[in-house]
């Protein structure tokens, strides 16, 4: 490992916004992880809590806390050197309702309890085309996140593959979930927040360039007992995107 990522590393343990707690971490510590259930109490209000997975540098989460005051929101993803960027940015403006976790996303009802949650983006994750489990959409994921997000939460999905989006839209057809807006072309599309379509990260900006699409899709999060598995068809994104290897491959833990 470099010395510029150790050093960023060893800078985000200094920030009280920060909780790095990685499985392996999680697998040696008999104690529970001191802020589930408690967030709150943490940001100090009892405003709505907005998760970011696989948030990358945290410039999502920044925006969307810099946009909404009223709101709290907390960046989760495992590239710690990457993270880095949003929580010193965050630190240095002495943003109270941003928080970062570094973990993995696997884990991630270890530190939320039930209903603490009211929303989740999900902002460009890998596709993961050879592997539903780890695809951050598959029902694995929505039985995970049903674990602690509020009935009827919000799930926003953001990304310029077309396989994930089409997946996406099959799994949530296939469970009956309510959709709230979607579109495969999100910049050319009747939807009316601006708010949300002024932030763009860094390589949101070149896959628009490239000429690709964004695609939404905002969902209700209704409670299920039982989770379908859409039995589709889909073919492959046959591109590579900005700071990806080939598409499917599972991003390394830097």
């Amino acid at each position: 490992m470099g010395k510029n990522k150790l050093a960023k590393f060893s800078e985000m343990e200094t920030f009280p916004h920060v909780f790095q707690y990685t499985y392996s971490v999680a697998q040696g510590d008999p104690e529970p992880f001191p802020m589930k259930g408690k967030w709150n109490e943490f940001f100090g209000n009892d405003h709505p809590i907005i998760l970011e997975l696989g948030c990358g540098k945290g410039e999502y989460t920044v925006a969307l806390a810099e946009l909404y005051p009223e709101m709290n929101f907390i960046g989760v993803d495992i590239k710690g050197a990457r993270m880095w960027t949003g929580a010193k940015s965050s630190f240095q403006k002495g943003m109270k309702n941003v928080a970062f976790i570094r973990t993995n996303i696997e884990i991630i009802p270890t530190f939320f309890a039930p209903n603490e949650v009211s929303e989740i983006w999900l902002t460009f994750p890998d596709p993961q085309m050879k592997k539903v489990r780890k695809r951050l959409t598959s029902t694995r994921f929505m039985e995970l996140y049903q674990s602690f997000v509020r009935p009827n939460g919000i799930i926003h999905l953001k990304t310029d593959s077309n396989f994930m989006f089409q997946y996406t839209c099959e799994m949530v057809k296939a469970n009956h979930y309510h959709v709230i807006f979607q579109n495969d072309d999100l910049y050319h599309s009747d939807f009316s927040d601006d708010k949300i379509l002024s932030i763009k990260t860094f390589y949101e900006n070149q896959w628009i360039e490239r000429g690709l699409t964004i695609k939404y899709i905002k969902f209700n999060l209704e409670p299920r007992q039982e989770f379908i598995e859409p039995d589709v068809e889909i073919e492959f994104d046959s591109y590579r995107s900005y700071n990806r290897t080939r598409r499917g491959n599972t991003p390394s833990n830097d």
